[in-house]
């Protein structure tokens, strides 16, 4: 049964009487490399166990299956689960599970998984909802080795982007501070059906079992990242006051400068160790205060 195939595919939404879902984001790969190319990159490791978000019909969810040693399929739309039970039939290392992974008990649901091996993710993921999934996972604080996903190639190009560069945004700050993103290849639309309007990209984020960069105070970091963004045509000292009311424009200067930067410079230009950095000076400076 080749899942890729636009007549198997219709024929399978036939037979079950199920149509595409926009509200869910629904876009089925047409291209049997690509589908091979996704589950490849995915880990490195073939004892893995691997956490796919969406699996549709089950065509990437078979590829996985093959290289790894168990799939967990979480599928949002009740109406596939018979036919994920039909197309996945025979194989004995994937569990389908009819649940939001947004509303997912994660950490008990892979408690088990995690105690015997890695664990990776791998998505084709909505538009719409891949920023909030994303971070998600990376909030979970669960061990996960990689998150592999297929998203947007506007998006991929704002995960994978460098400081100063014009797609770098508070996304790609905080994506920098939980692991290594690598944009690996791009996907045209005509590689879907139905296919979307934009093109996509698959970007794998190998996450550190150590964080290079170690805040004093996490919260804080990620409320530095939220101001630097929030306003990034103003200067950094003045994004930052629109965020920490407690502290003077005066002082903000201060600790930006104490930081080693210019006092004009904006977010955008910092990396995530520059962040941690003037994050620690903030909290610092705010503890004094109380």
């Amino acid at each position: 049964m080749n899942l890729c195939d636009i007549k198997t595919i219709k024929e399978t939404m036939a037979m079950f009487g199920i149509h595409f879902r926009k509200e869910f984001g629904q876009n089925f790969l047409t291209n049997n490399m690509v589908v091979e190319d996704i589950a490849d990159a995915c880990c490195d490791d073939a004892d893995s166990t691997i956490l796919e978000i969406g699996p549709g019909i089950g065509s990437l969810t078979r590829e996985l299956a093959d290289r790894y040693r168990h799939v967990i399929a979480l599928e949002i739309d009740r109406g596939l689960i018979p036919v994920l039970k039909y197309t996945l039939d025979g194989y004995h290392n994937v569990t389908v599970i009819n649940e939001d992974v947004m509303k997912a008990d994660l950490p008990t649901l892979l408690a088990p998984y995690f105690a015997k091996g890695k664990v990776s993710v791998c998505a084709n993921l909505p538009y719409y909802i891949t920023t909030p999934i994303l971070m998600l996972l990376l909030e979970s604080g669960l061990p996960f080795d990689s998150i592999t996903v297929m998203i947007q190639s506007e998006v991929a190009d704002r995960l994978c982007a460098k400081p100063g560069g014009k797609d770098c945004g508070a996304i790609t700050a905080v994506l920098n501070y939980y692991g290594q993103p690598e944009k690996l290849f791009k996907v045209s639309a005509g590689n879907f059906l139905p296919p979307p309007k934009v093109d996509s990209s698959v970007v794998r984020i190998s996450l550190y079992r150590d964080k290079p960069c170690k805040p004093q105070h996490e919260a804080t970091l990620f409320r530095t990242i939220r101001a630097a963004f929030e306003q990034r045509r103003k200067t950094l000292p003045n994004a930052l006051s629109a965020v920490f009311g407690e502290l003077s424009k005066e002082e903000l200067t201060e600790i930006v400068v104490g930081c080693g930067h210019s006092a004009d410079i904006r977010g955008e230009k910092l990396s995530i160790e520059e962040f941690t950095a003037l994050s620690d000076a903030l909290w610092e400076r705010i503890q004094q205060k109380q």
